[in-house]
């Protein structure tokens, strides 16, 4: 229970307590982007109904997500002030550009996106949408781009203990980012198409506003139909991303203790590693499956982890099995995507209550890997803050253990109140639902635009229990 420790723990709750909201804050602004290409497309009210519904968790999100993404970059200074000396003139720039690209770019047009109905025509309304969409994702890519020179370090020089930029082209599209990006982005889109179709298939398991949620529902699968078989592959390429520039991480991710010679590396499904021993107590391996996954060979050489010095290696077990927790939730969701599939063809999609309830009872799994993902990521990065180049005790603060005992306290104490709150609201405005009942503003109002029909209306729920809908 040193300060070394006890501020990796404070920073890892952070990090896991914010990723939450944006990773659904990514995903729900593609979304909206659909809904509302789709309300000027077909000029059917029904996607302006929806727009409306979802821009209420969306803002919910966003909202939580800054206030908490703030507190991450004090702990730099506060709890690894030593780190963020040596690194400042890497990561400065790279937080100044997330500034003045990203959160310009969506404090300029979330007002827009959530208040401007009244106030700008359609056009203008839609393209702020997409701005602020735009805007998440180029947040993400900053803060990607920070965190994958972490894991590999390019587009520098050291003088005195300090980095100095010497490319900063390089420093930024470093060898890991376009791999890390790419996978955490589709991860975004994917989780946040799955709580749409978890919380749309708990209104037409209740039988609330059927056409609408029906609708919602359809979009959603169709988007996960494309993102979940594309983010089995982008793991792929991560994965083989990692065995070329961090084959540490990948032996450990993976529990391989020795380098394969006369054969290929065996890929092991389950396993119990003792590092102490440095071997398995029990796996249950898939012959030459190691070296295929990662050099698309039978026969590839895949380092083991007694090819490093042990005071190199991370945790090996933490490691695997986050890993394969990440691992088979993918899987989960593609298994379910091939249900959803088998049901659209039968003409079942909307009807089977069992596949409605398996996408409730699924739909925060897309958190769950987004968790263990980073869980991998980091873990897999120690014992180095900047690979193999600043050690993690090197970049500590000299704080005594009591203030990060504290401020860690202290924390955990407001992240129960931020989320407890976040819930409350949450499942207010679900509990309310859509408002379906007051009038589009003039200004929205589309030439030839479809309302809702008498017999909709009476499905939606209009006057059954009240005029919100709710």
């Amino acid at each position: 229970m040193d300060a070394v420790f006890l501020s990796r723990i404070q920073f890892a709750v952070t990090t896991m307590f914010h990723i939450l909201f944006p990773v659904l804050t990514i995903g729900l602004a593609l979304y909206l982007v659909v809904v509302e290409l789709l309300w000027l497309m077909t000029k059917h009210e029904i996607y302006y109904r929806m727009y409306r519904f979802w821009v209420k968790i969306f803002a919910i999100n966003f909202g939580v997500g800054v206030v908490s993404g703030v507190v991450l970059e004090f702990e730099f200074g506060t709890n690894f002030a030593n780190f963020s000396q040596a690194v400042s003139n890497v990561f400065s720039p790279l937080l100044a550009f997330e500034v003045m690209t990203a959160f310009f770019l969506e404090a300029g047009f979330l007002g827009v996106m959530l208040f401007g109905w009244e106030r700008v025509n359609r056009t203008i309304h839609f393209v702020a949408t997409c701005l602020v969409a735009s805007g998440a994702i180029i947040s993400a890519f900053w803060i990607l781009a920070a965190n994958s020179w972490m894991q590999t370090p390019a587009g520098y020089r050291l003088a005195d203990g300090k980095f100095m930029v010497t490319d900063f082209s390089a420093a930024i599209f470093n060898p890991s980012l376009p791999a890390r990006m790419s996978h955490m982005t589709m991860a975004s889109f994917e989780t946040a198409a799955f709580v749409i179709a978890g919380i749309s298939a708990y209104y037409l398991l209740k039988k609330r506003q059927t056409p609408l949620f029906r609708r919602s529902l359809g979009i959603s699968l169709l988007m996960a139909a494309l993102f979940v078989p594309l983010q089995v592959y982008l793991g792929d390429v991560s994965g083989r991303e990692v065995f070329h520039h961090q084959p540490i991480k990948l032996a450990a991710m993976e529990s391989h203790w020795e380098t394969n010679t006369a054969g290929g590396a065996p890929f092991a499904v389950i396993a119990f590693p003792d590092m102490e021993a440095e071997k398995n107590l029990f796996a249950i391996d898939v012959p030459d499956g190691l070296s295929l996954l990662v050099t698309h060979t039978f026969q590839g050489k895949v380092l083991g982890l007694k090819e490093f010095p042990k005071n190199d290696r991370p945790d090996v077990f933490i490691l695997f099995w986050s890993f394969r927790l990440m691992v088979a939730i993918g899987f989960i969701l593609l298994i379910v995507m091939i249900w959803a599939a088998v049901l659209w063809r039968q003409g079942r999609l909307y009807e089977s209550r069992s596949f409605l309830k398996t996408l409730l009872v699924i739909h925060p799994l897309g958190f769950l890997a987004t968790e263990f993902g980073w869980i991998t990521n980091e873990v897999g990065r120690q014992p180095w803050l900047v690979y193999h180049l600043v050690r993690t005790k090197e970049g500590v603060s000299p704080i005594h253990v009591g203030n990060v005992i504290w401020s860690l306290s202290l924390f955990l104490i407001i992240f129960l109140v931020v989320g407890t709150s976040y819930l409350y609201y949450i499942f207010k405005t679900l509990r309310i639902g859509p408002d379906l009942a007051s009038p589009l503003p003039p200004i929205q109002r589309l030439a030839g635009m479809r309302p809702l029909q008498k017999e909709e209306k009476d499905d939606l729920g209009i006057g059954s229990w009240g005029d919100t809908g709710g």
